[in-house]
């Protein structure tokens, strides 16, 4: 398993190299410049512009800005944003921890909330259980979480049961520690539910599917043979073969710990990543968007890593592969 995780590691570098380069090149290639918005402001004379661009490196052929930008991005050294004049790194910082809370939050509830419910449509099938489930999964399922977001939104103004903006309150520093949780997960809650929401109705549907497709098996049918106890039979055969495929998942779950509700994050004023990219995008801010891309492609492959590693302790078939691959 050791041999497997650093040869998944050296694998890493060139698909980091390639998911860069391809973004680099990319917004490059949009027309206009964080520069050419300064040019259209009277008062910053030529000569200042120039100089930006030079301490920029704007001025430098697109190969070496990439490559000079890639030898920094190496040790985490993401340059310098043109718009708000701090170092990329610490405006991530200051805001990556709000997104990785939202979306943490929201996977524990969709993931928590998705498989007792996917097991019980199963155990229940054509049941009016089943069929409230699948009506519940249809109908979330069809409604966008922008949509969503907007409609909590409107009904938080409306009751005021949900603040409609930021991630803690003005007084967050008086409160007491549980005080202090407590408001978190209270600005948390509604953008939290619209993101779980949006992923319970999809993997309610999976975890019904695979669990009843398992619950056919030939395996279930020896362990019901034997007289293993029910509860053995759903727990210990059924559900821990039903839920290999979804490990997998987990590295896209990851993945989308950034990226994933960034347009959530906009609707509903949260302070994350997603209104930062957005504010880097309009503003042409080309260091602090490749420093959002790059983290988001860091995560995406370490994600899948941490996904194919806890698939391969639980199903033996593919530690084995892993052996033999490695052997090979």
């Amino acid at each position: 398993m050791f041999l497997y995780i650093i040869k998944r590691l050296i694998q890493m570098i060139p698909l980091v190299i390639g998911i860069t380069f391809v973004s680099f090149i990319i917004i490059q290639l949009a027309p206009g410049s964080y520069i050419d918005q300064l040019k259209m402001n009277p008062q910053i004379s030529a000569e200042t512009l120039k100089e930006l661009e030079k301490s920029y490196g704007l001025d430098q052929p697109l190969l070496i800005q990439y490559f000079k930008w890639l030898m920094n991005a190496l040790t985490f050294d993401l340059g310098y944003s043109f718009s708000f004049h701090v170092p990329v790194t610490q405006l991530i910082q200051e805001r990556v921890w709000n997104t990785l809370f939202l979306s943490i939050t929201s996977a524990i509830l969709a993931w928590g909330l998705a498989v007792p419910m996917g097991i019980w449509a199963a155990l229940k099938p054509n049941s009016w259980v089943d069929k409230f489930i699948q009506l519940f999964s249809f109908t979330f399922m069809s409604i966008p979480n922008f949509f969503l977001a907007f409609l909590m939104l409107f009904v938080a103004v409306k009751t005021g049961i949900f603040p409609t903006g930021g991630a803690t309150s003005p007084d967050y520093d008086q409160m007491s520690l549980i005080g202090k949780i407590a408001d978190r997960l209270w600005h948390v809650a509604l953008p939290a539910f619209v993101l779980a929401v949006g992923s319970l109705a999809g993997l309610v549907r999976l975890v019904r599917s695979a669990m009843i497709e398992s619950l056919q098996s030939d395996y279930v049918l020896f362990a019901r043979a034997k007289g293993l106890p029910e509860k053995d039979v759903i727990f210990k055969h059924a559900l821990k073969n039903a839920l290999n495929p979804f490990i997998t998942l987990l590295g896209f779950e990851i993945a989308n710990l950034i990226s994933g509700a960034a347009l959530v994050e906009i609707i509903v004023n949260w302070p994350g990543m997603g209104m930062l990219m957005l504010d880097a995008v309009l503003k042409q801010d080309l260091y602090l968007v490749m420093g959002g891309l790059y983290i988001g492609a860091i995560m995406l492959i370490v994600g899948n890593l941490i996904a194919d590693i806890l698939l391969a302790k639980i199903d033996p078939r593919v530690r084995q592969r892993e052996v033999e691959g490695i052997l090979k």
